[in-house]
């Protein structure tokens, strides 16, 4: 019985063990994170809680009203008109403003698709803008968009 005990107690430390090396291996892929794929995850959380606005007209109306706490806006956004007034608003509020390279990219972000059966985004519609209003969770990604947003203002 107490070889047998001794075996389950240097199993439990191999998990243990392994585990541990898990957390690690975790942590600097985290690290890693580009500022694209922390935005990206940021607005899956904020579409999940309900924290998102997409389009102009909910996105002008969150700014105006002083919801917004970021905004997006895509870089090949066809009307000038349209970039100025949501750049305007962003200035005016005192909201973040991150540029999305195309507005295909943004709306696949947004949930403006549909996903199939392997998981790949079709029949994306596009998007030139997008405001989160409610961040959801806390999450590392957050914490990673959140700390690059400081260093851009300070360096502003």
């Amino acid at each position: 019985a107490c070889v047998f005990g001794e075996r389950a107690i240097t199993m439990a430390e191999d998990e243990v063990m392994k585990d541990g090396d898990e957390a690690q291996a975790t942590e600097v892929e985290v690290q890693e994170m580009s500022i694209l794929d922390a935005l990206k995850e940021v607005l899956k959380k904020a579409l999940i809680h309900g924290g998102l606005r997409r389009g102009l007209r909910e996105v002008a109306k969150a700014l105006d009203s002083r919801e917004a706490k970021l905004c997006c806006l895509a870089k090949d956004c066809d009307n000038a008109e349209y970039s100025r007034l949501v750049r305007a608003l962003c200035d005016e509020g005192g909201v973040h403003l991150l540029m999305v390279d195309e507005g295909k990219q943004l709306g696949e972000w947004a949930g403006l698709c549909k996903i199939d059966k392997d998981g790949e985004a079709t029949k994306v519609v596009r998007c030139s803008a997008a405001a989160v209003v409610d961040f959801g969770e806390d999450t590392h990604a957050l914490a990673v968009l959140l700390n690059y947003l400081k260093k851009q203002q300070a360096e502003s």
